[in-house]
C-alpha cells in the first residue's frame, strides 16, 4: 500500500493527470482522423480503453487512491477530451454525442484494467506498461489503415399502408412537392432531411433528384415498373449532416464513409383497396465498429424514410377518389 495523499495534493495531481491524458489522446486522435483519415476500432474502442488505463495509472501509482476516485478523474478527462475535440474543430457536437456511449464503456473498462495493474504485485513497473500501451494505439491505427475490408451493403426497409390505389400512390412516389419543415428533434440537430423530389424524363434512364437539406441525391432510374416498382442507383449524394460546431467544419467522415448505393419504392395492392408502400435504401457504412455505428445509421435512415412515406401518404390520400377514400 502506498502513502495516503492529502486532498490538496490529490486535486493538483488529478489536474496534471487530466491535462497529460488529454494531450496524449488529442495527438493520437489528430493522427487518426487528420493524417490516416481512419474512423475505426483504434479510435472508438482502443483509444478510450487506453485513456482509462493511462489516467488511472498516472493518478493511483504509488498512492492509496480508490478505484472510484480514479474513475472520477478518468471521467473528467474524457469530458475535457470531448470538449477539446469540439474546441479544436476535430468534430461537431452531434458526432461526439453519438460516440460518447461507446467511449464511456471504453474508459470504464480501461479504468478497471489500469487499477488492476496498479494494485498488482506481479507487475513491476506500471508506468512502463502504460507507455507501451500508449504507443500501441497509433501502431494499431496505422495497421488498420492498411486493411481493405469488403464493403457490407446493408438494406433498410420501411413500410406504410396508404388508403389509395397503387396508381395514385405511384404519382406521388416518382416526384413529390416540398415537405413541411421537420418537427422531429433528430432533424433539428443537423442530420440531413428530405425536402422534395423531382424527375427529369420517364422510364429507365430518367434522372430523379431527391433534394435534402444539405444538397441533392442524383438517382438514375434502373427499374420503372409502373405502378409496382421504382428502383434507382445513387450517382451523387450530399453530406449526411451539417455538424453543430463553433466553426464551419466538414470532417472527413462526412465524405465517403456513409455511402448510399441504391434505393427503391415498392407498391403492393392490398385486398382492402389500400397500397402497401415500402421504401428501401441500400448503403455502406465504413465507420467502425460496424455493430455500433450501424445502429445509428439504420435508425436515421428509418427516420428519413418515415418522413418521406408519411408525406407521400398524405398527398396520395388527399388526391384519392372519394370511392377509395371512403372504402
Amino acid at each position: 500500500m502506498g502513502p495516503i495523499i492529502k486532498t490538496a495534493d490529490k486535486n493538483k495531481r488529478a489536474t496534471i493527470v487530466i491535462v497529460i491524458t488529454c494531450i496524449i489522446c488529442w495527438i493520437i486522435t489528430f493522427f487518426s482522423i487528420k493524417i490516416l483519415t481512419e474512423y475505426s476500432l483504434g479510435l472508438f474502442i482502443y483509444l478510450p480503453i487506453i485513456m482509462g488505463i493511462t489516467s488511472t495509472i498516472l493518478y493511483a501509482h504509488k498512492y492509496q487512491i480508490t478505484k472510484r476516485e480514479c474513475f472520477n478523474v478518468t471521467l473528467i478527462a474524457f469530458g475535457v477530451f470531448c470538449f477539446g475535440l469540439l474546441l479544436f474543430a476535430f468534430e461537431g457536437i452531434i458526432c461526439i454525442l453519438m460516440a460518447a456511449p461507446i467511449g464511456l464503456a471504453g474508459i470504464w473498462f480501461g479504468n478497471e484494467i489500469g487499477y488492476a495493474i496498479v494494485k498488482s504485485k506481479r507487475i513491476g513497473n506500471p508506468p512502463t506498461i502504460m507507455i507501451i500501451l500508449i504507443l500501441s494505439v497509433p501502431a494499431l491505427m496505422a495497421f488498420e489503415s492498411t486493411l481493405k475490408d469488403k464493403e457490407e451493403i446493408r438494406p433498410v426497409i420501411t413500410s406504410i399502408e396508404i388508403n389509395a390505389s397503387p396508381e395514385i400512390v405511384w404519382k406521388n412516389v416518382v416526384e413529390f412537392p416540398k415537405l413541411d419543415e421537420p418537427t422531429e428533434i433528430v432533424f433539428k440537430t443537423g442530420i440531413a432531411y428530405p425536402i422534395s423530389a423531382e424527375i427529369n424524363g420517364k422510364g429507365v434512364g430518367a434522372i430523379r433528384n431527391c433534394n435534402f437539406s444539405t444538397g441533392s441525391f442524383v438517382e438514375p432510374i434502373t427499374v420503372w415498373d409502373e405502378p409496382n416498382l421504382l428502383k434507382f442507383d445513387v450517382k451523387d449524394q450530399p453530406e449526411p449532416m451539417k455538424e453543430l460546431s463553433f466553426y464551419d467544419i466538414h470532417p472527413n467522415h462526412l465524405h465517403g464513409y456513409f455511402v448510399s448505393k441504391q434505393g427503391q419504392f415498392k407498391l403492393t395492392a392490398l385486398p382492402n383497396g389500400h397500397t402497401l408502400l415500402e421504401g428501401t435504401t441500400w448503403y455502406v457504412n465504413k465507420i467502425k465498429p460496424n455493430f455500433y455505428w450501424n445502429i445509428w445509421s439504420d435508425y436515421l435512415i428509418h427516420k428519413i424514410h418515415t418522413r418521406v412515406l408519411e408525406h407521400i401518404k398524405r398527398n396520395a390520400e388527399k388526391n384519392s377518389s372519394p370511392a377509395i377514400t371512403n372504402h
